[in-house]
């Protein structure tokens, strides 16, 4: 189980900077054992150098182009969408021990990206469009608890502990709902993992500039309950408990989710006060999915006139 620190707000604010990092989230200010996080702005021709140490490193685009360099091989974003409601991300996963170095090729790059302590015989590998739309772009839920899930880092990629996804909740829709939680590692009686204790953040982008959502952040005791209200580039901290989420009405919201700890997973347990839930939907969304490959393939298009 986590051990975050109480005095420490679960809603994080970014800074106001147009460029350079605009959040940064470490185990030292938080108070847990595993997940880093941090989101960075850059404008055109400015780099990012970086050597990744112990940890390993996903880095996803949210908005713009660049080009990575690194002993793994050298790739750029073709067909990159312009913000994340434009399309499906390219990502780049750099293993311990790993110089790379990132170019901004668009008028402002905007990138997010997880690290956790790893195993460094993993290789360096990229993730485009299509590779998201092999892994897997889930509709999940039903009714007003419908929403998409693209999977960037999904559990058995080769990695050591990180996975990575990005959740699309259409407006006045729940999401992460019935709730669920994977704070205490436990296996069954055979020996089948039933949840893993993972540290998570919730990274927030909205359609429109004033767009907002509510997270609950609570455990069965309660000892922890707290509810947050994210905007633009907020971080909502999850060191243990559930913590479902409804996105304001009006606004369309993204979030990215970095996990690591247990296990490379993302088994949880639900709330059991809601799980009766699962048996009313009627029917998916009519308005998922919010972004598709196409989005991409226009992206690309526009590149090349």
């Amino acid at each position: 189980m986590s051990t975050f620190d109480s005095h420490c707000p679960i809603l994080v604010h970014p800074n106001c900077e147009p460029t350079g990092v605009y959040q940064a989230i470490t185990p030292q200010v938080v108070g847990w054992k595993y997940l880093s996080f941090g989101a960075r702005r850059l404008a055109h021709g400015d780099c990012w150098t970086q050597d990744t140490g112990d940890d390993e490193l996903c880095i996803v685009l949210l908005g713009g182009r660049f080009s990575i360099a690194s002993k793994w091989g050298e790739w750029e974003t073709d067909g990159a969408r312009e913000h994340v409601f434009g399309g499906l991300p390219h990502a780049a996963y750099m293993p311990p021990h790993t110089e790379f170095r990132i170019t901004a090729k668009s008028t402002l790059l905007d990138i997010a990206y997880g690290h956790t302590p790893g195993d460094p015989r993993h290789r360096g590998f990229f993730i485009t469009p299509h590779d998201v739309e092999r892994f897997g772009i889930e509709l999940r839920g039903g009714d007003n608890a419908s929403r998409q899930i693209n999977s960037i880092l999904p559990p058995k990629s080769a990695c050591h502990r990180l996975v990575c996804v990005e959740v699309y909740t259409p407006s006045g829709n729940w999401s992460s709902f019935p709730a669920h939680k994977h704070d205490t590692r436990r296996v069954n009686d055979e020996g089948k993992l039933i949840e893993a204790s993972l540290e998570e953040v919730y990274f927030y982008k909205f359609d429109k500039p004033q767009g907002f959502a509510l997270q609950k952040v609570y455990t069965d005791d309660r000892e922890l309950n707290e509810i947050a209200e994210p905007h633009a580039d907020d971080v909502v901290l999850v060191p243990r408990g559930y913590h479902p989420v409804c996105a304001g009405h009006g606004y369309n919201a993204y979030y990215l989710n970095f996990l690591a700890g247990s296990d490379q997973v993302l088994t949880s347990v639900d709330d059991a006060d809601h799980k009766w839930i699962y048996g009313t939907w009627s029917g998916m969304d009519n308005r998922l999915p919010l972004v598709t490959l196409e989005m991409n393939s226009r992206a690309q298009l526009n590149e090349n006139l």
